[in-house]
């Protein structure tokens, strides 16, 4: 079994910051890349960042300059540093790995529950 778990949601000013953690635990050989997506309401689920396992990074343009995310290849983690936030950044946030476990011969990607980001202006 394999566990993507999230913590660092929560409510914040327009302006504020808010740093999102996600750990996969789990039987884990390795992890290819890690990233975020969001959904608000009414909308589809967006790819916010995303890292490799050798650093390279990715964001959405409504993000950078902003937001930034990192991984922990030890800890089997992925941050989400946002800074500046917009009401607009208001949506569930979900984190995901592209990972092997062991014994098996292809990646499969697995999602975590979601973290709530609510930012009022």
């Amino acid at each position: 079994q394999v566990q993507l778990v999230e913590s660092g949601g929560g409510l914040v000013q327009a302006g504020g910051s808010l740093r999102l953690s996600c750990a996969a635990s789990g039987t884990i050989f390795s992890i290819n890349a890690m990233g975020w997506y969001r959904q608000a309401p009414g909308k589809q689920r967006e790819l916010v960042a995303a890292i490799t396992s050798g650093g390279g990074t990715n964001y959405a343009d409504s993000v950078k300059g902003r937001f930034t995310v990192s991984r922990d290849n030890a800890k089997n983690t992925v941050y989400l540093q946002m800074n500046s936030l917009k009401p607009e950044d208001t949506a569930v946030y979900y984190c995901n790995a592209e990972l092997k476990r062991l014994l098996s011969y292809y990646p499969t990607t697995y999602w975590g529950q979601g973290t709530q980001v609510t930012v009022s202006s």
